[in-house]
């Protein structure tokens, strides 16, 4: 079978499973789960035949034509798709497998597995299409989905209002984004990411620093980059492999994997917004962590603040690029910011995926408890979950020789060499990283048992260990570059590393961040049931915990602004538009049905006459006595 054939048996299985599921299975949980599973191991097993076969391809048909324009459906594979598979796919899988423990008592499962095979069509569309039309459908796909899986518990308020802020300040994001893939049309004549690149080659690609602002508003909102940033906290009541799929290493990625495929569009004025948007992000959403009780809530937050790293870094790496200087870019190689955007992204993904899964280790070996502060003591009770959280823990935190430390490393190195600013902020964010994990850390696993939940604790069955040991792994060796080298090819060589002194600078300063953060926050934090900075620094804690009053001033604009733009606009609709055009002209209208009706009188006078008074009124006119 070609590459091709394979790759759209990826793209299609995953369909497959969830029109099944749908049509036939959804009172059927054990089985909609192992068709689900399944399809997510063949996924797995055609991804690691192409990622590692070194097939590299594209394809496409055309799919829809409207006169002079064509909507076509490919396939690009390419390294950087690559690399993006083996996330989606690998990670997906075990994700998957984890479910099956998880979801096992879960009267809905069916639906769950179902949502996920739908997930994991509408991600992989978005990581093989070859145009940005293809991307967007997926794009909303992907979207659509999520609300899905978010809602899953739709019996909680709560969990329906996640999926509905979700999905509506993504549609926020995905407009703008739309108008960027209109806009490239319009100037370029194309969306093809190849034709792009080579219209850049030959010079007669067209510059706007709006068009890669406008496409770059869809990764504000996948991405949850601010101000569209406040979806993804509230997006942790779904089920917890949803947590780790979507809003750890797949869905929230996608926006950085997005600006990585249209590059070739970036102009230096576009690249310093986003750099400092990811910036300010990663800084916003540290703080916001330190404070935060449940579990997840923590990692939600986490995932912001390395989310905002990787578009720092696809900033900082690629401000040269400009009108004169596309050549690397368009011969095919990512930038250095892209590259180090995409090796944290991948570290990322294996290190996130496992604390979240272990996360739902913990909840679910703690009765769904999720609140830190009444758990302790977990160490003994779930060694395994412990020991691979903990792995998890020193990835995120930078300890020398884990995954993390090389991919943050080279985006401190990108920020050292190009703004002396974001670097103090990025090393500031690396600290109150390590503070926040080892507070969460230590708080979960140390200390005695805290409540009737945690005293009864136990470890989790073997279709929920296992996963957590396979990305253990990968978050220790993740980072090396024979392993990345595998999975993403040439991207390797883009990376940008350290040499001589600035690798000892980088070193000790990842070093000394690591130390200071998880130092404090081992000496300041005791296992307890309180809140020790909440006690000893209530105006601190109060700042850092009403997350400066985003999702406040966002209501209040919906509610004083929006809401009442809408009445005004509804009273404006009643009047003119309903009332006066609408009935107005139909009362016109029946009046003047009544008036001829009371002409067809059925007498041949009058009609006489009438004929008469007509032949007057024509013969004026033509005699032009008017």
């Amino acid at each position: 079978m070609s590459p091709v054939l394979l790759a759209t048996l990826v793209l299609l299985v995953p369909l497959a499973s969830a029109t099944v599921i749908a049509l036939f299975l959804r009172r059927q949980g054990a089985l909609a789960s192992t068709v689900s599973v399944v399809a997510a191991a063949l996924i797995a097993t055609i991804s690691g035949y192409l990622i590692f076969g070194g097939h590299r391809f594209t394809g496409s048909m055309e799919w829809l034509t409207l006169g002079t324009f064509s909507l076509r459906l490919g396939i690009k594979f390419d390294d950087l798709a690559a690399l993006m598979l083996f996330v989606v796919s690998f990670v997906g899988f075990f994700i998957h497998v984890f479910s099956l423990g998880y979801m096992h008592d879960d009267k809905a499962r069916a639906r769950f597995f179902g949502g996920l095979s739908v997930f994991m069509f509408s991600m992989l569309g978005i990581v093989l299409a070859d145009n940005l039309f293809m991307i967007f459908i997926f794009w909303e796909l992907v979207g659509f989905s999520s609300y899905l899986l978010i809602n899953h518990y739709h019996e909680r308020q709560s969990a329906a209002d996640a999926s509905k802020k979700a999905f509506i300040v993504n549609r926020v994001g995905d407009f703008g984004f739309l108008i960027g893939i209109v806009w490239c049309y319009w100037a370029n004549g194309t969306v093809d990411l190849s034709v792009l690149a080579e219209k850049s080659t030959v010079g007669a690609l067209v510059f706007s620093t709006g068009i890669p602002l406008a496409l770059f508003c869809g990764a504000l909102g996948k991405s949850a980059q601010m101000p569209l940033h406040v979806w993804l906290p509230d997006a942790m009541e779904g089920p917890t492999p949803v947590s780790a799929l979507i809003h750890a290493a797949t869905m929230v990625a996608a926006g950085i994997y997005m600006l990585c495929r249209i590059q070739v569009l970036m102009v230096p004025d576009a690249l310093t917004v986003i750099m400092w948007t990811g910036t300010v992000t990663a800084l916003y959403a540290a703080l916001c962590a330190i404070t935060q009780r449940d579990i997840k809530k923590v990692l939600a937050y986490s995932t912001l603040s390395q989310l905002g790293y990787m578009v720092a870094a696809f900033g900082l790496g690629a401000l040269s690029v400009g009108h004169a200087t596309h050549k690397g870019v368009i011969a095919g190689a990512l930038t250095a910011g892209a590259a180090a955007a995409m090796f944290h992204l991948a570290t990322h993904a294996f290190f996130k995926a496992l604390l979240f899964l272990g996360s739902g280790s913990v909840i679910h070996g703690c009765h769904h408890e999720q609140d830190i502060f009444k758990m302790g003591g977990l160490k003994g009770r779930m060694p395994l979950t412990f020991a691979t959280f903990t792995i998890g823990v020193l990835a995120i935190i930078g300890m020398p020789y884990l995954a993390g430390l090389f991919s943050k490393d080279a985006i401190l190195y990108l920020a050292y060499n190009n703004n002396s600013a974001v670097f103090a902020i990025l090393a500031t964010t690396a600290v109150l990283t390590s503070f926040y994990m080892v507070r969460m850390w230590k708080i979960t696993f140390l200390g005695e048992a805290r409540s009737h939940e945690s005293e009864h604790a136990h470890e989790s069955g073997i279709s929920m260990t296992l996963p957590l040991v396979v990305l253990a792994v990968l978050s220790i060796v993740g980072g090396y570059g024979l392993v990345f080298r595998h999975l993403g090819g040439s991207l390797t060589d883009a990376i940008p590393v350290a040499h001589g002194s600035d690798h000892t600078v980088i070193f000790a300063v990842s070093l000394a961040v690591m130390l200071v953060g998880a130092g404090s926050a081992w000496f300041f934090y005791k296992p307890s049931a309180d809140d020790r900075l909440e006690k000893g620094a209530p105006g601190l804690f109060t700042l850092l915990a009403s997350k400066l009053w985003i999702d406040e001033a966002y209501l209040w604009y919906v509610a004083k602004v929006q809401q009442r733009f809408a009445l005004v606009m509804n009273f404006l609709e009643q009047i003119f538009i309903a009332g006066l055009i609408v009935r107005g002209a139909a009362g016109l209208v029946g009046l003047v049905g009544i008036g001829a009706r009371a002409l067809h009188t059925g007498r041949a006078p009058a009609y006489a006459y009438w004929f008469l008074i007509g032949l007057v009124v024509l013969g004026a006119y033509a005699l032009k006595v008017f």
